[in-house]
């Protein structure tokens, strides 16, 4: 029984070897593979998305949009807290933008830098500007929108 371990052994290690090289040289490069399995968009794999401003754009964008604020109405609720109107809800989020509304983030920047700009103004002797008109005046200029 002994003597015929080794012959297992070797033998299953030259089939492996032996298919290892068949396997090598009769299949083709697994990167050209990549992208091919379905789950990609565009060009190469499956249907292109639609574009972001046509109405097949919208209409996704709302379908993402609404489910997302289901699940998190579902969670609140499962907290104990009120459930979110989901009409609302989207409504309020891919509504038109107020004009002249700024994200506060935005606005904390700017005032930033015009507080920077005014200690700059003062160290070389120059008055002051007024803060809040600047700020306002600095984003109605950049316009970010």
């Amino acid at each position: 029984m002994q003597s015929a371990l080794p012959i297992v052994v070797f033998g299953a290690v030259a089939l492996s070897v032996v298919m290892s090289l068949i396997f090598l040289f009769t299949r083709g490069s697994s990167y050209d593979e990549i992208g091919h399995g379905g789950l990609m968009t565009g060009p190469e794999g499956g249907v292109p998305p639609p574009a972001p401003e046509s109405p097949a754009g919208r209409a996704e964008r709302e379908l993402e949009v609404r489910q997302m604020l289901i699940a998190r109405s579902e969670r609140m609720v499962g907290r104990g807290q009120p459930a979110l109107d989901i009409d609302a809800e989207v409504a309020r989020l891919l509504g038109p933008a107020e004009p002249g509304a700024y994200s506060v983030g935005l606005t904390e920047e700017v005032r930033q830098l015009v507080v920077a700009r005014n200690e700059r103004r003062v160290r070389q002797g120059l008055e002051p500007l007024d803060v809040n008109a600047e700020v306002t005046r600095t984003l109605q200029e950049l316009d970010p929108r």
